[in-house]
């Protein structure tokens, strides 16, 4: 929603500036659709020339995100801090043995079905499963399963962040296939000297467009959507963090209340719960 209103400023102020200063927006129109055929066209071609396949995927799945809002909000964490502290409840009850059912089949497991916001989401369930298993086999120690974490969440932030810097190349080229279009439209221009002068202002004045629009397209939408997404994948990475926190502190011999106290502190502020609401709430849900 934010983007769409951001957007619809830069092209109010952008624009409407442009008119009231006496400015003749049908050159601009009349320009335009040749102008993003030859900026849009070239950007997009050396966009699939420049990324794999799976970053094209990732990239417009990433955007698609932009347009929505986070869902990684107080109470999802609140929700996560609960599912880790009643795994590790019951692990700490029953030991460790006791969990083996909900690890091997999270999706109907109680405990992870019991908190759907987290429980049901891939890569969670996966990253608390997998580690979980480890410890269960009880074969590495804490050091080693920090290790493992940490070039897991490595690899998944430069995963997550391909999309990001594919977008920010694209913005960093736009600017110049705008150059190229203006070039375009003084070649153009050169080739009808003899026109009148009224007409070659015209013309000059259209291939002056290409690199407005390519300076405009590139600093007011796709770099401010890197910028976005890159956000968003620090998040993503956030939530990994604090599951690798908890669950390290569990394996150094915390107990589940302050395991968790240990992960809710690597949390952002504007997200993390307080330790009263987030006691209140695992409270709650037992």
């Amino acid at each position: 929603m934010f983007v769409i209103i951001g957007w619809v400023i830069v092209l109010g102020c952008v624009f409407g500036v442009f008119i009231v200063h006496g400015g003749n927006i049908m050159v601009i129109l009349h320009a335009l659709p040749f102008e993003i055929i030859t900026i849009g066209g070239a950007a997009g071609g050396a966009f699939l020339a420049n990324n794999q396949p799976k970053v094209l995927k990732a990239t417009m799945k990433g955007v698609g995100k932009c347009f929505k809002g986070s869902k990684y909000t107080k109470a999802r964490y609140m929700e996560l801090m609960a599912l880790l502290y009643d795994i590790l409840q019951k692990a700490r009850k029953e030991g460790l043995m006791s969990i083996e059912k909900d690890v091997e089949d999270p999706h109907n497991s109680p405990l992870f079905q019991k908190y759907p916001a987290v429980g049901n989401d891939h890569h969670v369930s996966e990253f608390i499963t997998d580690y979980l298993r480890m410890m269960v086999s009880g074969n590495l120690n804490a050091h080693e399963i920090e290790s493992l974490m940490d070039s897991e969440i490595e690899t998944h932030h430069h995963e997550e962040h391909a999309a990001v810097a594919a977008i920010q190349r694209l913005a960093g080229a736009l600017p110049a296939f705008g150059i190229v279009a203006a070039v375009l439209g003084v070649v153009n221009t050169m080739g009808s000297v003899g026109q009148p002068p009224a007409v070659l202002g015209g013309m000059i004045g259209s291939a002056l467009v290409g690199t407005f629009l390519g300076i405009l397209i590139a600093y007011a939408f796709a770099e401010p959507l890197a910028g976005l997404l890159e956000q968003k994948v620090d998040e993503g990475t956030k939530e990994l963090q604090c599951i690798k926190t908890t669950l390290l502190a569990s394996m150094q011999g915390y107990a589940p209340q302050v395991a968790i106290e240990f992960g809710r502190k690597v949390l952002y502020s504007t997200e993390r719960p307080s330790f009263t609401e987030l006691e209140s709430h695992v409270k709650g849900k037992k």
